[in-house]
């Protein structure tokens, strides 16, 4: 209803005010016909940080670090979820925290939290998917990532170290880890495995990771405790997909094997100060590395009556060879006479020794001075046992080519007598020299 107030002014009629009298809630009437107007219904509003979270590379296994999307509710009603969840190519990659729950109060936001975890190399894809009661429901945010793995080469699959003395240690063998993927190789372990792991001891300079694009180095020597073939493996635990690497090892154990064609040498008498002819001992390697000797020596209790010449052996024997060693016997004294000869090398059993004996006979040394009549080719040597005694056989076989003579043939405790007689070409004898006279000692 409208009222109208008047008022006269100087004859002249004006309106003062009007008034709109409401009527009812949402209609007024102002004197004319009723009007409406229509007000909207509260809606919920649906808005994301941002449409997509990239994590860039990330190792094969490994979870990144979250990253957090705000969501807001930018409506005027309670926006409601019906499902979030992640979907898509490589859902299982992708962790989702959801701090929102079933629903969000206007003008509310939560947070969104999103963990990767590649389950293999390469680009790795999703999406948070959101079905609710905002417009433009289903909305996505994708998920984007690259999973990364080291990829390991070795530099050889096998190391052959050959023949090797057993005890001895063999030039080192290098083998080369290289990381050519484009995340960190994690080692857990670097071992060596197998068969015989104490005969190949190794050195590395690897640590407990390799960045992409590196590399490190495994060294491995040689060193059998045992004769014959010998294997074992450098084994590598890591984190590359064709992990454990293995590369074997191989080598044979060799040994020398000294061998003596007599473990003694007996000698027949011989006359004091006078040498035997040479007896011969031959070394035999059998074994199946070189013999290397280090030293061939006569010693005990008479060593200096014992002499080793023409001596064939050098400082080695080459495997399946042989080498001879010659001895001569002088005694220095009458009596038995006991040496050794002792050779010293890398064979098992070393020293290997001969056992060297021999007796020394007593004997008497002639000496003369030489006839000066043309024509002589020698002397003869006669002796006796009482002076004037001497015999007509001459001791001598045949005409002694000199002015010495050794008897060997004497007692211990005897006197003996000699002359010596010139030989001429036609075999005719000079008269005998003087007597000399010669008491052999009892010892």
């Amino acid at each position: 209803m409208e009222a109208r107030a008047l008022q006269r002014d100087r004859g002249k009629a004006v309106i003062l005010a009007a008034a709109c009298l409401a009527i009812g809630l949402w209609s007024s009437s102002c004197g004319g016909p009723a009007s409406t107007e229509v007000v909207p219904s509260p809606t919920a509003g649906f808005s994301l940080s941002s449409t997509t979270v990239s994590f860039g590379n990330q190792a094969i296994g490994t979870a990144s670090a979250p990253q957090t999307t705000t969501l807001t509710n930018v409506g005027s009603a309670t926006l409601t979820f019906s499902s979030i969840q992640v979907t898509g190519p490589n859902a299982g990659d992708f962790t989702l925290t959801n701090n929102c729950g079933s629903s969000l109060a206007a003008s509310a936001l939560c947070a969104l939290g999103v963990t990767f975890v590649p389950g293999a190399a390469g680009a790795r894809t999703a999406s948070v998917v959101f079905t609710d009661n905002a417009a433009g429901s289903p909305q996505t945010l994708n998920l984007t990532g690259t999973g990364t793995a080291p990829a390991v080469a070795l530099s050889a699959a096998t190391l052959t170290f050959g023949s090797q003395l057993v005890g001895t240690g063999s030039p080192a063998q290098t083998l080369t880890l290289t990381n050519n993927g484009n995340s960190a190789l994690g080692i857990t372990s670097l071992v060596v495995t197998g068969a015989n792991p104490g005969d190949f001891p190794e050195t590395t300079t690897c640590g407990s990771s390799v960045a992409a694009g590196g590399s490190c180095t495994i060294s491995v020597t040689f060193t059998p405790i045992s004769a014959g073939p010998r294997t074992a493996s450098v084994r590598i635990t890591d984190n590359a997909s064709d992990s454990p690497q293995i590369t074997s090892l191989a080598g044979t154990g060799t040994v020398a094997v000294a061998s003596l064609s007599t473990s003694s040498l007996t000698f027949r008498s011989q006359s004091v100060g006078t040498t035997s002819a040479v007896q011969t001992i031959t070394l035999s390697n059998t074994g199946s590395a070189a013999l290397s000797i280090s030293s061939l020596a006569i010693g005990g209790t008479n060593a200096g009556d014992f002499a080793e010449i023409a001596d064939t052996c050098g400082s080695s024997v080459a495997a399946g060879g042989n080498c001879m060693i010659g001895v001569t016997f002088t005694p220095s004294a009458a009596g038995q006479r006991a040496a050794a000869l002792s050779i010293t090398d890398n064979a098992g059993g070393s020293p290997q020794s001969v056992n060297l004996s021999g007796t020394g006979s007593p004997d008497v040394i002639l000496s003369w001075t030489a006839s000066p009549t043309p024509g002589v080719v020698g002397y003869n040597v006669y002796r006796g046992t009482t002076s004037g005694g001497e015999g007509t056989t001459p001791l001598n076989s045949t005409p002694v080519n000199g002015t010495t003579y050794a008897d060997g043939n004497v007692t211990a405790g005897t006197t003996y007598y000699y002359v010596v007689t010139a030989v001429g070409s036609d075999g005719v004898q000079s008269a005998p020299s003087n007597e000399t006279e010669a008491a052999v000692p009892t010892s």
